[in-house]
């Protein structure tokens, strides 16, 4: 087990129960937590220091501690948690050359977790069934979080040729869901009523917020395993997540999505990209044969139970952040109230 363990991005919500949960393993030795903003939540016995990974300082506190296994978490998925899409993208892509750039200097690194997403996969409607960890994207991700993480990728294979004495494990995760995590997905499946592409019902799988946890904790514990994709058995459709979400759905045409979801993010309910869209189209499976063989690990959560736990914990969550709502408001009641609110008024009526 590790000596001495970085976990960038520790404030952030995974990042901070990663800390708690590696704090319960006395065979783990010291835990360094950093991020820019100290955490609103408990890290258990992981120390916290100030850092920007885009700084030089990053640096100077890996080779200053010596710590020999980095777990890369700093990566921020909306462009709301990343203070705008400008900021966002400089933190992944430029933090993530800075954090790898330190980890490439200090000698004591000997292994480097990182947490990315199945989006680097792309969604088409050339897809096949289910992605291995060999296949690349048919239609690459042109924007967001999800091109983002391809570039990533791309730093940590140009480290691997660098320094091929560390250990590389990359956790290639389905959208993570649950009771207490918040994505552009969660939002998305809370609005009053829920925008699905006309002619789609996308196939979608998902990974419990605990079992995501669990998977990079057992990651840390292995020698490298380069990609692996992570993701609960099965698979629900678009319309399905919907019912289980005890919210109606409306059929819209595809290229009409994306007005819809804009109207809600006037309203701050959501903060979704084009990648999540095309994803609620066309969908996308995971072969998680490797997970099981090579990484020894089985979600606790299927697909569809992950997705109820967040559905039983949520309900209603989204009425409370509209502006216009009132207390006990059905979900019908709260859409009427959404659809009159982003209705311009008649000339007439003024």
């Amino acid at each position: 087990m590790p000596e001495t363990v970085l976990v960038a991005g520790v404030s952030r919500h995974l990042g901070g129960a990663f800390a708690r949960r590696l704090s319960r393993d006395d065979s783990v030795g010291r835990i360094i937590g950093v991020d820019v903003v100290p955490p609103r939540h408990g890290i258990g016995r992981a120390e916290f220091m100030r850092a920007d990974i885009r700084s030089p300082l990053i640096g100077r506190i890996i080779s200053g501690n010596d710590v020999d296994t980095v777990v890369h978490m700093g990566v921020v998925a909306t462009p709301r948690a990343g203070g705008g899409r400008a900021t966002q993208k400089e933190v992944n892509v430029i933090g993530t050359m800075q954090l790898l750039a330190a980890c490439q200097r200090a000698e004591s690194v000997t292994k480097l977790v990182v947490k990315s997403t199945a989006g680097v996969y792309g969604s088409s409607p050339r897809d096949p069934a289910m992605f291995t960890e060999d296949m690349s994207a048919k239609k690459m991700p042109s924007s967001g979080w999800a091109r983002d993480s391809v570039e990533v990728e791309g730093y940590v294979r140009g480290l691997s040729r660098r320094r091929p004495d560390i250990e590389i494990t990359t956790l290639r995760f389905a959208n993570v869901i649950g009771p207490r995590i918040r994505t552009a997905f969660t939002d998305h499946f809370s609005l009053p009523v829920i925008p699905i592409p006309f002619g789609y019902d996308a196939r979608l799988q998902f990974v419990h917020e605990d079992d995501c946890v669990a998977a990079l904790v057992r990651a840390i514990e292995l020698p490298g395993l380069g990609a692996v994709n992570v993701a609960g058995d099965g698979i629900i459709t678009a319309s399905q997540a919907a019912n289980l979400a005890g919210r109606p759905f409306v059929l819209v045409p595809r290229m009409a999505t994306g007005s819809v979801t804009d109207l809600a993010k006037r309203f701050g309910l959501i903060d979704i990209g084009s990648d999540q869209l095309d994803l609620l189209s066309f969908g996308r499976g995971l072969d998680t044969t490797r997970m099981r063989e090579d990484l020894g690990f089985e979600p606790a959560y299927t697909t569809r139970a992950a997705y109820e736990d967040y559905a039983r914990a949520t309900k209603g969550r989204v009425f409370d952040r509209l502006p216009f709502a009132q207390p006990g408001w059905s979900a019908v009641q709260a859409a009427e109230a959404a659809l009159r609110a982003v209705t311009p008024t008649p000339e007439s009526e003024k």
